[in-house]
């Protein structure tokens, strides 16, 4: 049986609004090109393996979105993906390959941009389910979960 390793970053979106003092509306920046979506996504990944393989949290706390950031200070970030620390997952290779959307990327009525895919890495395909909101006027991390099996 292969290994898995989920790992879920989701707080509810209710509260991220209330945190943000404003709702975030579905077109306060609208849907991005396919270019940036694929920078989003290889960007806060490789930033996610470096934190795993550095053991260093701080850069992937400033990333996130301000909400989050709130919640999840550097320590607890490191709490949430300690397996992945353990295990010395190192998933960088994913910036050599291309991505293969499950499904188009969508904001959804909350604002949240949601992409999911996965990249045929070997020996484990790295799999993600992202969510980002507009916050410091960028699109910034909002939820992930990450699947390497």
């Amino acid at each position: 049986m292969p290994l898995l390793f989920r790992f879920r970053l989701i707080a509810a979106l209710a509260v991220a609004a209330c945190l943000a003092g404003t709702p975030v509306r579905a077109t306060a920046q609208g849907m991005p090109s396919p270019f940036v979506q694929e920078v989003l996504i290889k960007s806060i990944l490789v930033t996610l393996s470096d934190a795993v393989a550095y053991d260093n949290f701080t850069v992937l706390h400033a990333k996130i979105s301000k909400p989050f950031r709130e919640q999840f200070p550097p320590e607890k970030l490191r709490a949430v993906f300690k397996d992945l620390i353990d295990k010395r997952a190192v998933f960088d290779a994913i910036v050599a390959k291309p991505i293969v959307p499950d499904g188009d990327a969508k904001i959804d009525e909350n604002g949240v941009l949601r992409l999911k895919g996965r990249f045929e890495t070997t020996p484990k395909q790295v799999k993600y389910q992202l969510g980002f909101i507009p916050s410091d006027g960028l699109w910034k991390l909002s939820a992930v979960t990450i699947d390497i099996e």
